[in-house]
């Protein structure tokens, strides 16, 4: 889910977080080439970069840690999946929770990764994912314009399941609140540090919180 105010990725009538969106479909195909990753994706309109994989989106992928071999991962906000398609193919053995609120984005993303031949990555509602799932790492473009109340609520919920020794890493523009959403976080309990810097983005690395310590004492 990332920013939607770049132009000419930002959807023309929707929000790309939308669940149903309203504009006509007008699929197409782009590409997105990194050092160690060609996929070939179809995007629409209604979903986020439908001419082109966000600048954001791409400097994460080529910057951000890659994942552990067999890790249980998340894309939060997926799109029509470059996160999650670029991790399940550096992580073949790896399970991909794709999920996004946008049922066309969720349909892109299982589309782009059948037709990839990546049978780990799991797209779903944020509401079907099982309950007692936890993540070994978080990868996301986070919605920043839903509002700040509700990215809160957000991050709180997806981050809260990360595994003890989990990782977030959220790609944030400068100028939406990347240092602001930094410090919100480390304030909560989450050790949040700026693991990269490129123009207006800024990486933030996200450990999960410590666990609280057991009061004995009847």
């Amino acid at each position: 889910m990332p920013d939607p105010s770049q132009a000419p990725n930002k959807p023309v009538g929707d929000h790309y977080f939308d669940e149903q969106p309203s504009v006509d479909s007008d699929p197409r195909t782009i590409e997105l080439s990194l050092p160690d990753v060609h996929l070939r994706l179809t995007s629409d309109r209604g979903v986020f970069g439908i001419e082109s994989v966000d600048t954001g989106t791409k400097y994460l992928l080529l910057e951000a840690p890659h994942p552990p071999p067999e890790a249980a991962m998340l894309d939060l906000g997926c799109g029509y999946g470059p996160i999650a398609l670029t991790l399940a193919t550096r992580a073949p053995s790896a399970t991909v929770w794709a999920i996004d609120t946008n049922e066309r984005a969720r349909k892109l993303t299982q589309a782009n990764a059948d037709e990839a031949g990546l049978p780990g990555v799991k797209v779903a509602k944020p509401s079907d994912v099982p309950a007692e799932l936890r993540f070994d790492r978080i990868y996301s473009n986070p919605p920043i314009r839903i509002g700040k109340a509700a990215l809160h609520d957000l991050l709180t919920n997806w981050l809260g399941r990360l595994t003890d020794d989990g990782i977030a890493y959220l790609v944030v523009q400068k100028h939406l609140g990347s240092d602001s959403l930094m410090k919100w976080l480390n304030q909560h309990g989450w050790a949040t540090t700026k693991l990269g810097s490129r123009k207006a983005f800024r990486i933030l690395e996200v450990r999960a919180q410590a666990a609280q310590p057991q009061n004995d004492q009847p």
